[in-house]
């Protein structure tokens, strides 16, 4: 099987992109494949095909983070980057403008240390990761040991009941799919189960309870329940159900 090709998307004024100390050539210097695009220019250029994957966004917009903010907004409204990570860089008299609501995951200092740019971007890269063998099955920041019925938001060991942790590796199994909630009762509960569907929503209720906003769990009215990808923005961590 053909692995995808991995790039990082380096955003900022565009008279500033390929300055020897800027993001684009500092990754260039380390392996990474990069591609880079304007703080206004149209994001087609930079977008993944069917055989591409985007490692993580960083946008440098060293005297404005304001404007950093606005074009992670137009990148996100990308189906195709909804999912990806972003680094805003920024200099250490910026740092105290930075907005907590404006969706970056993480934020890099200027002038550069190239082994932390390249560090965080990995970072960044496991978290909103997904990879699913027999034993293990990763989603952004949950992995969930099959073996070991263990489940870990980072660093953080959760306690599941036995219920829990078998509805979410369901629901995991079947990531990108509505399942109904007649068929969670069904495979996770027994067709013995004499119990109603609204089980399935308490054991939702106390899995959003648990792992929070690292659960990327969207309830549909009358359908049931469908996991996205991390960090999309069609995924309401917070919806009730």
């Amino acid at each position: 099987m053909k692995r995808p090709i991995s790039y990082v998307i380096v955003i900022g004024h565009e008279q500033e992109l390929e300055r020897d100390e800027g993001a684009a050539n500092v990754l260039r210097g380390l392996g990474a494949t990069v591609r880079t695009m304007g703080l206004w220019d149209d994001p087609n250029a930079v977008l993944p095909g069917d055989d591409e994957r985007v490692r993580a966004i960083v946008i440098e917009a060293l005297d404005r983070p304001d404007l950093a903010n606005g074009a992670l907004r137009a990148l996100r409204r990308e189906a195709r980057l909804a999912g990806s990570g972003a680094i805003v860089a920024v200099s250490v008299a910026q740092v105290a403008q930075l907005d907590p609501a404006a969706g970056f995951d993480d934020f890099v200092l200027v002038p550069f240390v190239p082994a932390e740019l390249y560090a965080r971007v990995r970072a960044l890269e496991w978290r909103r990761s997904e990879f699913a063998n027999e034993e293990r099955f990763k989603l952004g920041e949950i992995v969930i040991d099959r073996s070991a019925r263990e489940v870990c938001v980072g660093a953080t060991m959760v306690s599941l009941t036995l219920r829990e942790f078998a509805l979410l590796s369901y629901l995991c199994e079947h990531r990108g799919r509505v399942v109904s909630r007649d068929e969670a009762l069904a495979r996770v509960w027994g067709p013995s189960y004499e119990g109603g569907a609204r089980t399935v929503d308490i054991h939702v209720r106390r899995l959003r309870s648990k792992l929070g906003a690292a659960l990327p769990l969207v309830t549909l009215r009358g359908a049931g329940y469908k996991l996205t990808a991390p960090g999309t923005d069609g995924a309401r961590p917070g919806a009730r159900a």
